[in-house]
């Protein structure tokens, strides 16, 4: 049971009953569209008139459209449809890492519009804001209307103040205490930015996706496996964040003090032994970071080419992997037994090579958890295609018309 706490709630009113069942129809008919009203009764255990009465304030705000009819008859004549007014505005997602930014277009429920496009990241934080700036003006005066804009989620690779919109220490980035919003909200004072850690929001895009399989994403963590690596931890449905928005900093707890380098400064951070950086620095025996000289193979190396070469046949490639897989596990499993989550989700390149490391990752998950139903946490892979950050950055903006009000 959660404790009411007595310096800071929100007072129910009269309003807040309905309120509430306003945004439960809308999840509803987001989930199961197209559904009738008569389904919406069915799946909310009240009376047709309860519903007619909220679904004809969503038409009138154009929040909600109807569709076809159905071929069966309800009391003497065929149910109308419901759907989401999905195109009446547009979100504008933009996902930063070190190497490229990528941007991406989608209604209101996410889906996606146009081509993804992306450019190289700009890592002088002013230089960037401006480069930014540009390409989001085009898009908002060129492409689309700016008073359809919904919002622009913007997601980046570090610690940060979502309220200042300061990023704090983006490690891979070399950015700390940077203002990325300041500027862009000056530039677009009609268009509300949201700003949020590349973790939270893979996880934002896991339980804010309209989903078929009806998986209990109540209590989850996703593990973004890239540049970095990034954790997001959802408990009771509710993103944790902590007093100082850093909370599921899983990537920088360390799995030895006397380890490898860490882009945070520290050494031996889980970080350090399983991103995309670490793997390929121990595929060549040397850091791939920019510190030192690397040849042009080292430089034009990904690790795409490297699971590809452990597919063909390279053994240094696949004990490479399998080496990360191990160190990934036993990182999964101190997430595990700390926060017992109904899934594990893994994103990011290296789940290419899943059938290539499944094994070394469920035997030290086994290994290091504390009871057996703990080491058969399931871990489900999100695949890049589904593009989870990007998704997130699109959550920012999309999921609060659906969130659930805090009372109390």
């Amino acid at each position: 049971m959660r404790k009411i706490n007595p310096k800071n709630f929100t007072l129910a009113t009269r309003g807040t009953s309905r309120e509430i069942n306003r945004q439960i129809i809308l999840t509803l008919i987001r989930t199961h569209q197209p559904v009738s009203r008569a389904d919406l009764a069915r799946l909310m255990e009240t009376n047709r008139a309860n519903v007619t009465f909220l679904v004809n304030e969503l038409l009138e705000e154009d929040l909600v459209r109807e569709g076809a009819q159905g071929n069966e008859k309800v009391r003497g004549r065929k149910p109308t449809f419901l759907y989401l007014n999905s195109q009446k505005s547009y979100a504008i997602a933009v996902d930063v890492r070190v190497s490229r930014t990528y941007m991406m277009i989608t209604d209101s429920i996410g889906k996606q519009i146009g081509d993804i496009i992306s450019f190289p990241t700009e890592l002088d934080p002013n230089r960037f804001a401006h480069q930014l700036n540009i390409r989001l003006r085009n898009i908002l005066e060129k492409d689309f209307r700016m008073s359809d804009c919904q919002g622009i989620g913007i997601i980046v690779p570090g610690m940060l103040d979502q309220k200042s919109g300061l990023v704090i220490n983006a490690p891979t980035l070399g950015w700390k205490n940077v203002n990325i919003l300041a500027p862009l909200r000056k530039e677009f004072d009609e268009v509300d930015v949201y700003l949020e850690n590349s973790g939270k929001a893979c996880a934002l895009s896991q339980i804010w996706a309209t989903r078929t399989d009806n998986a209990d994403l109540s209590d989850i963590v996703f593990v973004s496996v890239s540049d970095g690596v990034g954790v997001g931890v959802v408990i009771n449905g509710e993103l944790i964040r902590g007093r100082h928005n850093t909370a599921g900093e899983f990537g920088h707890v360390p799995l030895s003090i006397d380890g490898p380098p860490c882009s945070c400064g520290a050494s031996g951070c889980w970080e350090a032994y399983i991103s995309n950086l670490s793997t390929l620095s121990r595929y060549f025996g040397k850091d791939q970071r920019q510190r030192q000289p690397r040849t042009l193979e080292e430089q034009n190396f990904t690790i795409e080419d490297l699971i590809m070469r452990a597919r063909g046949g390279d053994s240094k490639a696949l004990t490479t992997l399998h080496t990360t897989a191990r160190y990934l596990g036993l990182g999964l499993a101190s997430i595990i037994n700390a926060v017992d989550p109904n899934y594990i989700y893994i994103g990011g390149e290296i789940t290419e090579a899943w059938d290539l490391i499944n094994h070394e990752v469920s035997s030290a998950i086994k290994e290091r958890t504390l009871t057996k139903d703990l080491g058969t946490t399931p871990i489900r892979i999100v695949p890049a295609i589904e593009h989870p950050r990007l998704r997130g950055a699109v959550a920012l903006v999309t999921a609060p018309a659906f969130a659930a009000p805090k009372v109390a």
